[in-house]
């Protein structure tokens, strides 16, 4: 309950009638309420619905107005009082899960401990898994869990770094960027500034964690996957990015899954580090 659930295990923990909250985070970048209206026709029962940009983003700008990236994290505190509406606390396990491989659903499994949630589980396979094992749907939104507490939250419980520290970093940090390889090498670039990478930034596309039917490779092998990219490197240098913090997360997962814990986010990520012309940008 740390990383990963099957769809098998996640339904004998809802049989085991140990309180439990799913939330679904389908999205699309393209179209941001495609993800509600597939949720309202269909979702694992009792789910709540989970929006990338209202409930796991913040402002896209700072009170002096720097831009902080297209998807920066909320306040903490106000995520917390999110997540108490859901009715998670403490002891509540929860379980997040998309139709996208993980991609937005690993953003909420990072950000839930990232408020010191440690029973917190990405769906392995996704809503695809859960319906090949035989799992209902059920359409329309849940009653609220009522009146609920914040989360009590724990500082720093999954490290963040900013900006300004990356900078600072290059060449000793190990930089993971969680990107297409045709964005990471610059040919295109569809949503940010300015097109390529953080320069010495590796190159890791999420969808490299996968099997060919969207689960998670086993942990061995993305341990040696890992070990690889980073070449003798403690977790604790290296930070993951992407185009807005929200796949890097996949990757973080993918690392915690394989016994590499203790990675860290950089959240403005690359829609951040590319609005600014002054900081370095490579390409290739």
């Amino acid at each position: 309950m740390q990383t990963l659930i099957s769809a098998e295990s996640l339904d004998a923990l809802i049989a085991s009638g140990r309180p439990v909250v799913l939330l679904d985070c389908r999205f699309d970048l393209a179209a941001p309420d495609a993800g509600a209206r597939a949720y309202e026709e269909g979702h694992l029962p009792g789910a709540h619905y989970v929006d990338l940009e209202r409930d796991l983003s913040g402002p896209k700008h700072d009170a002096e107005g720097r831009f902080r990236g297209r998807h920066p994290l909320p306040d903490g505190t106000a995520f917390a009082e999110t997540v108490g509406r859901w009715g998670i606390g403490p002891s509540t396990a929860a379980v997040v899960y998309d139709a996208h491989g993980g991609m937005f659903a690993a953003r909420a499994w990072w950000m839930l401990r990232w408020l010191g949630h440690r029973e917190v589980a990405l769906l392995d396979g996704g809503l695809k898994a859960w319906i090949a094992k035989g799992g209902k749907l059920e359409a329309g939104t849940p009653h609220s869990p009522g009146e609920s507490r914040p989360y009590p939250m724990q500082p720093d419980a999954m490290p963040t770094v900013e900006a300004a520290a990356v900078l600072q970093g290059l060449g000793r940090m190990k930089v993971i960027d969680a990107r297409a390889p045709e964005r990471y090498r610059g040919e295109v670039e569809p949503l940010d500034k300015a097109a390529g990478h953080i320069p010495g930034a590796l190159n890791r596309f999420f969808q490299l964690n996968l099997q060919p039917d969207g689960r998670f490779k086993p942990a061995e092998a993305l341990r040696a996957e890992f070990d690889a990219l980073i070449a003798g490197r403690l977790p604790g240098e290296v930070v993951h990015q992407c185009g807005s913090g929200a796949t890097a997360c996949h990757n973080l997962l993918a690392m915690e899954h394989a016994g590499l814990a203790g990675s860290l986010l950089y959240p403005g990520s690359w829609s951040e580090w590319s609005s600014d012309p002054t900081r370095p940008v490579a390409q290739g």
